[in-house]
């Protein structure tokens, strides 16, 4: 494992903070407060937070600073598109030569998400959920694809925080369609199987859609 060095560290903890909702959109990031905290100088933070806005996570105001950046749910639904595109495509290559130990991973992590359901464990089902997509990505064979992906996880997750699909009959319908790609998979039909991921994902932005319309209907009686 290599050594990460002083930026990377600061780089690692704030990302995670954003990801994560400790730091939530609007908040103010104070560069001397982050570098005492983490004991370093502010030269590593500042270096930090430029790779975070060149992320889009953070961006500067005027007269106060960098702040995590504040999405719209346009911006959300637009970058789960994105996402269905990538995601369909890694798992048309994952599937090619999927393992089979692999397999047996996405079986269980599927299982588990039931089990959360039910017990309406929120963050645990939205982890599981990310190692489901993340564990068929890192088979496309294809590292700027993932790469990609993986910066996209990151823009989705800091714009609707952990679990915010949970509260849907989506859900559901979900772990079901998981099911449909694990089989898919597991016979190598790639064509087939970046349909059904692609759908899989467009199909939770729609819901995100009819869930916000009914929201607003609902708000403006």
């Amino acid at each position: 494992m290599i050594k990460e060095n002083k930026q990377q560290k600061v780089y690692r903890i704030l990302k995670g903070r954003i990801i994560e909702r400790e730091y939530v959109p609007g908040q103010r990031i104070v560069i001397d407060q982050i570098a005492k905290e983490l004991e370093t100088s502010s030269i590593p933070v500042r270096e930090a937070i430029r790779q975070l806005e060149a992320e889009r996570l953070v961006v500067y105001k005027r007269n106060v600073g960098p702040v995590v950046a504040e999405v719209n749910e346009s911006d959300y639904l637009d970058t789960v598109h994105v996402l269905a595109l990538l995601e369909g495509y890694a798992a048309s290559l994952a599937a090619n030569n999927f393992p089979k130990d692999k397999l047996k991973e996405l079986v269980q992590l599927n299982e588990r998400m039931e089990e959360a359901l039910e017990d309406f464990d929120i963050i645990q089902f939205s982890k599981l959920n990310a190692t489901f997509h993340r564990i068929i990505c890192e088979q496309c064979g294809n590292n700027f694809l993932l790469e990609s992906i993986q910066n996209t996880w990151n823009r989705i997750e800091s714009i609707r925080g952990v679990g915010s699909t949970l509260y849907s009959k989506r859900v559901k319908e979900s772990i079901r369609e998981h099911q449909q790609i694990i089989a898919l998979l597991e016979t190598g039909a790639s064509k087939e199987v970046e349909v059904l991921a692609r759908e899989h994902k467009v199909k939770t932005a729609e819901n995100f859609e009819k869930r916000r319309k009914n929201l607003m209907g609902t708000n403006s009686n």
